[in-house]
């Protein structure tokens, strides 16, 4: 062999040892790194150590319940036609700016969908209008709202197995409740009708199922569903007794005192309300709940035909107030802002700033559970009232008066008028004093209180809720019979304190009120 040729094939030799050499020496490198990396991560935990994998689960068919329900209650659900003869309506005075426009009008607007254009009213005109119902009874008793039937001069009925072209059934109204706007007709049939079944609506959570029937616009049997979205709501402060369940089940026109049903087809709540600023349903219906409707029913068909609720002549706050909670130093009862004369708890001796934590022994932490337990008594019966006064607790027994007999209405205010100088407020409010003959209709004895002339835009007064018209009688508990009553006592608050109005409101009856909060 040349010696060249070996010379070269002794160099490829070499050449190639050192690439394998080199080879074996990096994946040696490799192999000792990655033991040193792997043992490293090893020593730490992995977040996601222990996580489930989410698996897609198979396709189901929607559930049918709705329509079993429907097709179970819908045979109890009745179509109601009223007709009516148009009167001259009553008008109070209003307050300036009103210019002859009607609060109530407004809040029916709002709450029950009127569309009779305000301010046509001709006498002797007839109106007819339609509604719902329930029959709760198979003899033919039925449940609706108050104002579906009053003032109605022929109430007519159709139920969901009437043939075609039959004459609808004339009904009689047994009684009505115009406190919680419900109401009892009757249908004479000579057969056995089908009767809904009473659910208890204390058993109804927020976020359940159900179902509202009815007749809106006239569309007879019609069907919506939807969720509970709250409870114990209150949509007129003056109405104690109407605490709704809300629904945003669509509830339009027509649709009142049809039922609002479960999903076990009871009847949990008798459709009566929407907020609505078209007429039409915008998603906030509301329901008086079924333990209020079976009191009423079963008051309505009882001899009297009425509803009779205790009372005993006080009023307080619709709202809880912590300034005034605070002011009278118990963080739990019901502060009295006013007592009537010649009631139950004035000759009792309750007074105003009382604060009453218990009747016969359970305790009361708010407005709603004390009307709860008074109302339910009869009139006539003894009970024991646990009160603080002045930080000092105490114990009376009163005797429940007839609450319709007690709270008869009484006439409209006069409106502030005196040629006297307002004295202006750092609290917001301009007074002066009471005019003589003012303070004469009102029933406050003269030189009491100061008239409330004015209300600065965005000022404590009127965050608190004082009005032009109102009387200051108090505040803080200290009386306020003058101007320099006003400035003495202005002239001690500081910011963060709490200041408490005891206020005769302009345009209400003969009771007071409390208004508080923190001075800024």
């Amino acid at each position: 062999m040349d010696p060249r040729f070996s010379g070269i094939a002794g160099k490829i030799k070499a050449r190639r040892f050192a690439s394998t050499l080199f080879v074996l020496i990096t994946l040696t490198l490799g192999i000792l790194i990655g033991t040193v990396v792997s043992k490293s991560v090893k020593g730490k935990e992995d977040p996601s150590a222990g996580a489930t994998p989410l698996q897609m689960p198979a396709p189901q068919q929607m559930s049918n319940t709705f329509s079993k329900v429907a097709k179970d209650i819908e045979p109890a659900v009745v179509n109601i036609n009223t007709e009516s003869t148009l009167r001259p309506q009553r008008r109070g005075r209003q307050a300036p700016g009103d210019e002859g426009e009607d609060p109530m009008q407004d809040f029916f607007d709002r709450f029950f969908g009127g569309q009779t254009p305000r301010g046509v009213n001709p006498e002797g005109m007839r109106q007819r209008s339609l509604g719902s119902g329930v029959i709760l009874d198979a003899k033919g008793f039925i449940v609706t709202n108050a104002h579906v039937v009053e003032r109605a001069d022929r109430i007519r009925v159709r139920l969901m197995d009437d043939p075609p072209g039959a004459q609808p059934h004339e009904a009689k109204v047994i009684g009505t409740d115009r406190e919680t706007d419900l109401a009892v007709i009757k249908i004479d049939v000579n057969r056995s009708l089908p009767a809904a079944k009473l659910g208890n609506s204390d058993s109804m959570n927020v976020g359940d199922w159900v179902l509202a029937i009815g007749s809106p616009f006239g569309l007879e049997q019609t069907v919506t569903a939807g969720i509970v979205s709250s409870k114990g709501r209150n949509i007129d402060n003056s109405r104690q007794f109407q605490s709704f369940i809300q629904t945003d089940a669509a509830i339009n026109p027509g649709n009142s005192g049809g039922p609002l049903v479960n999903l076990n087809g009871e009847v949990i709540g008798i459709n009566t309300a929407i907020f609505t600023q078209t007429n039409g349903s915008q998603g906030v219906g509301f329901a008086m709940p079924s333990k209020t409707v079976m009191s009423v029913y079963n008051q309505l068909i009882g001899p009297e035909h009425k509803v009779t609720r205790g009372s005993i002549g006080v009023q307080f706050g619709a709202t809880p107030n912590p300034a005034v909670a605070r002011m009278y130093g118990v963080p739990d009862g019901v502060v009295i802002s006013s007592v009537r004369p010649g009631t139950p708890a004035e000759e009792a001796g309750l007074k105003t700033g009382d604060t009453i934590i218990s009747v016969d022994g359970k305790t009361i932490k708010n407005g709603d559970e004390l009307v709860s337990e008074i109302s339910s008594r009869k009139p006539g019966t003894k009970i024991r009232m646990g009160i603080v006064r002045d930080q000092k607790r105490q114990e009376l027994t009163v005797t429940v008066g007839d609450r319709a007999k007690l709270l008869a209405e009484d006439g409209e205010e006069d409106e502030t008028a005196d040629n006297a100088t307002p004295v202006e407020s750092k609290l917001g409010m301009s007074v002066r004093a009471v005019p003589r003959d003012m303070a004469s209709q009102l029933g406050i004895a003269a030189g009491k209180g100061v008239a409330v002339s004015d209300v600065k835009l965005r000022s404590f007064a009127e965050d608190v809720g004082l009005q032009r018209g109102d009387i200051v009688l108090e505040i803080n508990r200290q009386q306020v019979n003058n101007e320099e009553d006003l400035r003495r006592i202005q002239s001690k608050l500081k910011s963060g304190d709490d200041v408490v109005f005891l206020v005769r409101q302009r345009g209400r009856d003969t009771g007071t009120i409390f208004l508080g909060g923190t001075l800024p």
